[in-house]
């Protein structure tokens, strides 16, 4: 099977636009659909701030971040994606979007062999490959934020993915872009969130029965444990609506009390207090011009 060399991607949030840098780094033309002209400001904007970055810091030139830049291309319209060897589908952690979304990759992207891949980190990949017409080109590519620095991705197929697939993304993600693959079994979760949702969860009950501030719920983590982020930042930089779509999905599974989002975890979701990306969750954050 031929590498993958045209990539197409849905989205340019945090993680569309990393994955959208590092193919383009790789030497890759890449093609990203968004919603809206102001989408693909937003999204070039994010990607050029993380290359001034490694400009700033001595890893790249100022001629080789623009020809990177130039790599990535912006359009409004999935029918693009027509000729594309793998398209990334990175839109909002919804199931009803992503399930439209696939629904029309599989009608529009035309080589049968293409991979139609998702980032999500919460939804069995069976769930969206069950509405395509051949659910066997569809697997899960579950990236981790900053998508330049985080090295894993988790590898996903479900019942149906055919084992070429899986090799033709095993082999882009590791020879192509230089990432450390890891296969995960089709449930919810998949490994790493598997194992973090719970600790994030706990540590907001924790501050929820007022056994400990936030402040200090974090700084016994990194002190204590010698992790690099508290569990509150850490689910502030996720996203709270995120953590939340992944407790739900395991809590339907596994019916397991500890998988349960608190109840302080939804009224903050409620009221639009979603970390990072608000400006406001656990932790205050200086607001970035780009949401």
């Amino acid at each position: 099977m031929s590498a993958v060399e045209r990539v197409g991607v849905v989205g340019c949030g945090q993680v569309g636009a990393g994955f959208a840098e590092v193919c383009a780094r790789a030497g890759l033309q890449v093609l990203v659909t968004v919603t809206s002209p102001a989408s693909a400001d937003r999204g070039r904007q994010r990607i050029r701030r993380s290359l001034d970055r490694m400009v700033r810091r001595g890893k790249l030139t100022e001629d080789a971040r623009d020809t990177v830049v130039a790599r990535v291309e912006f359009c409004t319209d999935l029918k693009q994606l027509r000729d594309r060897d793998l398209v990334l589908e990175a839109a909002v952690e919804r199931l009803s979007v992503k399930q439209e979304i696939f629904r029309t990759l599989d009608e529009v992207v035309d080589d049968p062999a293409a991979v139609l891949a998702t980032t999500t980190s919460s939804f069995p990949i069976m769930k969206l490959a069950q509405v395509t017409s051949d659910p066997g080109r569809v697997l899960g590519a579950h990236l981790f934020h900053p998508v330049p620095v985080m090295r894993l991705v988790e590898l996903i197929g479900s019942l149906c993915t055919r084992e070429a697939t899986l090799s033709r993304a095993r082999s882009f993600l590791t020879d192509t872009l230089g990432k450390e693959v890891i296969d995960a079994e089709d449930r919810p979760g998949f490994v790493v969130n598997a194992l973090l949702i719970p600790y994030l969860l706990s540590a907001v009950r924790m501050l929820e029965c007022g056994t400990a501030s936030a402040a200090e719920i974090d700084q016994c983590m990194k002190l204590g444990c010698s992790h690099p982020m508290g569990p509150l930042e850490l689910a502030d930089l996720i996203g709270l609506d995120v953590v939340v779509a992944i407790s739900r999905e395991l809590h339907e599974e596994s019916k397991e009390p500890l998988h349960s989002p608190p109840s302080l975890l939804l009224r903050m979701l409620e009221a639009g207090l979603l970390g990072r990306k608000t400006g406001e969750g656990f932790h205050s954050y200086p607001q970035s011009p780009v949401p």
